[in-house]
């Protein structure tokens, strides 16, 4: 079964669709793992119906070379991004993972990536769904 993390911080809003989206998208077919780096944004992607939910920096390392496929907003790779909630020890972690990662480019922390074109969230979660699908 294809082992997918879900990470986000902050509220959770962001990991919350996804996980939405792809229960919808893949039933019980996928096994996803919220993983937040606070208790509201796993608890928010508990609800959105994860399997399982770890929060905080230990749970987002230990995981992260336990999965397939990492999601979450490209923050999740910049050290002391989302108002320093993701340290240098899960970015580190997320980036050496050997699982595929899916970085929504959402310009949150004052980092641009050129050549992407601005998207809304709903049209960047489907283009998540047809990715998973190609695997």
């Amino acid at each position: 079964m294809l082992r997918i993390a879900v990470i986000d911080g902050q509220g959770g809003g962001i990991g919350s669709l996804v996980v939405k989206r792809m229960r919808e998208e893949f039933k019980d077919t996928i096994e996803i793992l919220a993983l937040g780096t606070n208790a509201t944004a796993t608890a928010a992607m508990m609800k959105a119906r994860a399997d399982k939910g770890a929060t905080g920096e230990n749970a987002i390392i230990w995981n992260s070379g336990r999965v397939d496929i990492i999601i979450g907003p490209l923050s999740i790779v910049l050290a002391n991004a989302m108002l320093g909630e993701l340290t240098p020890k899960m970015a580190e972690a997320i980036a050496s993972s050997n699982a595929k990662k899916i970085l929504l480019p959402l310009n949150q922390e004052g980092a641009d990536v050129m050549g992407v074109s601005r998207e809304p969230l709903p049209h960047l979660i489907e283009k998540i769904i047809e990715r998973i699908k190609e695997r």
